[in-house]
């Protein structure tokens, strides 16, 4: 399998690292900035700084307003967003290509010259606030980070991105100054674009509106993430029971986490998964359960995810731990093995379709390992995965005391592991 475009990368003399893909056939372009900080550096007062900044950097330039900055993106049939997570934060625009000028200048604009108004910062908090209790009123949003609270208790990859309502009552704009100048530094920076456009072009508008930029960032002090067996409940006026039950997993640089990729489309990646397959299908447990993996830099997680009502929580779980054993004993037999490195292997050459996912990838690559990894690297790495592999990675895994449960749901009150109806 080929792929026919062009792949170049330039480093700039203050060191943003800029990655282009041209895709000739195409008309648009995606760019994008990532910033190597996220909810995984931040402690205390600063938890949701990074998640807070990336909302602050939409309120307003030196040169433009915020409905200016959304006027000028609308005007020429763009899309301007921004996402935060563990370990990074980013800022990106799919634009026609002849516009690529135009979102590299709004985007450098945000995160060079946004002015963090004191007024607009605290009408942030406001916004932020409440999103913070809509997360807290969504149960299958909240679990996911109760659950890598409970998985990584003590180690900061357990943080939510969105930081907590006393942290984010505390920023001032001087914080999140000293938290630009730490982190948005050109050595923490990677610039990402596919699409149909020109390399050289690119850099050239990129060391037009950042070569000046200085600064070095503090090493980030890297330990790793053990992973616990602990289990929590969350009460809360729901309906239903909302629960992730998983392990560790793998961390960027294993190459295990191929295997676990192939197991974790065998257990849960689908409509054709052996938990959809026996919990929903057949048994009519669930309306939604999967499962799925997360991998960083100090660690990794394997979690499955179902919504259920109290009185089938019990059995729910049971299921689940069940095909966690079968998984251990029983050898995958080669229709299954081979259904899910297909599943696997359509997502990824159907992903190359998306000029932002082609973006991702190239800027994570570069993160994470310092290359472009090609997805056909990614493709033979998954097509080598074999039976034994997945039942080795299941045995390593799926160990007694290492399963970390976490729920939200309507409990009454939780004594010694215990949980009771409302």
């Amino acid at each position: 399998m080929t792929f026919n475009t062009t792949i170049n990368k330039t480093t700039l003399n203050n060191g943003i690292r800029i990655m282009s893909e041209s895709v000739p056939y195409v008309d648009s372009v995606s760019v994008g900035i990532w910033i190597d900080v996220g909810a995984r550096d931040e402690h205390g007062k600063t938890r949701g700084v990074s998640h807070f900044i990336e909302h602050m950097l939409f309120k307003g330039t030196e040169r433009r307003t915020a409905r200016q900055i959304a006027d000028e993106m609308d005007s020429i049939g763009g899309h301007l967003n921004a996402f935060t997570d563990k370990e990074t934060t980013w800022f990106y625009a799919k634009v026609l290509s002849e516009h690529l000028p135009t979102a590299v200048d709004v985007i450098s604009d945000m995160i060079l010259h946004s002015k963090l108004d004191d007024a607009e910062i605290e009408r942030e908090k406001n916004v932020v606030l409440e999103e913070i209790m809509r997360y807290e009123d969504t149960p299958e949003e909240l679990v996911h980070d109760v659950f890598a609270q409970t998985l990584w208790q003590g180690h900061p990859l357990g943080n939510p991105v969105i930081g907590t309502r006393s942290a984010v009552e505390s920023f001032s704009r001087e914080s999140l100054v000293h938290h630009l100048q730490q982190a948005y530094t050109p050595d923490n920076m990677v610039v990402s674009a596919a699409g149909n456009l020109d390399h050289a072009a690119l850099v050239e508008l990129i060391e037009k509106h950042f070569g000046s930029l200085s600064g070095r960032q503090n090493k980030r002090h890297v330990h790793p993430a053990k992973a616990t067996g602990d289990s929590k409940l969350t009460s809360k006026p729901v309906e239903q029971v909302h629960f992730c039950i998983g392990t560790r997993g793998y961390t960027q640089y294993c190459k295990d986490r191929y295997v676990l990729a192939v197991m974790d489309a065998i257990l849960g990646g689908g409509m054709s998964s052996r938990l959809f397959q026996e919990v929903r299908e057949n048994r009519g447990l669930v309306y939604t359960i999967g499962s799925y993996t997360a991998s960083y830099r100090e660690g990794g997680m394997f979690t499955v995810y179902a919504g259920t009502s109290i009185k089938n929580a019990e059995l729910v779980i049971d299921l689940v731990k069940k095909e966690f054993e079968t998984i251990k004993k029983e050898p995958v037999d080669d229709a299954e093995i081979t259904r899910a490195k297909n599943q696997i292997r359509g997502a990824l050459v159907l992903g190359q379709e998306s000029m932002s996912n082609r973006m991702s990838r190239m800027a994570n690559s570069e993160l994470y390992f310092g290359r472009i990894v090609p997805v056909q690297e990614v493709i033979d790495a998954i097509m080598q995965v074999k039976a034994e592999d997945v039942m080795r990675v299941a045995n390593e895994l799926f160990v007694d005391g290492q399963i970390a449960f976490a729920a939200v749901g309507p409990f009454k009150r939780v004594r010694k592991g215990k949980k009771e109806a409302a």
